[in-house]
């Protein structure tokens, strides 16, 4: 069976007392993951070692980087490599997330060499599309998608590409007072899944985790989650709040 992930991305948010309270009273809470479930939190990167001294032990919980450097070490002030988000015990990395690639002009092609500097190192890279309002209502979504994952992953192979988590982002339902519904996600990320198929076959495919990332909640998580190619979330302001990303947790199939 495929993860089924729950992925907290806290963004730049909370102070290093607001985000150790935040893990401690998520922690304090009930919930279990099963063999083939996992819950993520991509934190910033001041609070990574903090957060991940608090989750050793845990079954099944990781702390991930929300981004990464192209290159393994150099004179790039500023920058995270790879390596040193590994000797850390970070073993997840947030690749392409919207607001990386709108903000800070990340490209296609940058985001393969993130990608590939993730698997060199054995780190799980959470790879994210998706596409903005302007190509949703143009119906051009299946397109925009395509090419983000045919430049971005399909110059890696079947056993490589397996490795990934992909993360497809409506944007224009996130903070836009839109929402999609849960066939909506469905069939985008059926969609994704066919794409994968096409490229590397149906067995391959249905070997890759596919979150939604658009608007998850504990209100919506599980009608969400139940949909067969949606393989858990990846959540934004709900995770920020120990009882509702709890409630998103135990909402995996």
């Amino acid at each position: 069976m495929r993860k089924q992930i729950a992925a907290a991305n806290w963004k730049m948010n909370l102070t290093y007392q607001q985000a150790e309270s935040l893990v401690d009273n998520l922690l304090a809470l009930p919930h279990q993951l099963a063999a083939h479930q996992e819950a993520i939190f991509a934190v910033p990167f001041p609070y990574l070692t903090m957060v991940a001294d608090k989750l050793k032990g845990k079954q099944n919980v990781y702390v991930a980087a929300q981004n990464c450097y192209t290159k393994k070490s150099g004179a790039f002030t500023g920058e995270t490599s790879v390596e040193m988000l590994a000797s850390i015990g970070v073993k997840h990395i947030v690749i392409g997330h919207s607001e990386r690639r709108e903000y800070f002009n990340e490209t296609n092609e940058i985001l393969a060499q993130k990608v590939d500097i993730c698997l060199e190192n054995n780190m799980t890279p959470i790879f994210c599309c998706g596409e903005p309002l302007s190509v949703r209502e143009a119906n051009e979504q299946d397109a925009f998608v395509a090419k983000q994952l045919k430049e971005s992953l399909y110059h890696l192979s079947a056993d490589a590409i397996q490795k990934v988590v992909i993360a497809y982002e409506p944007i224009w339902a996130i903070g836009t007072g839109k929402t999609a519904t849960s066939q909506q996600a469905q069939d985008i990320q059926a969609f994704i899944r066919q794409q994968l198929a096409g490229q590397y076959g149906e067995t391959v495919a249905n070997n890759i985790s596919i979150l939604y990332g658009g608007s998850v909640k504990a209100s919506n998580a599980k009608e969400i989650f139940s949909q067969p190619d949606v393989d858990g979330g990846l959540v934004g302001g709900a995770a920020l709040i120990a009882e509702e990303f709890n409630t998103i947790i135990n909402s995996l199939k």
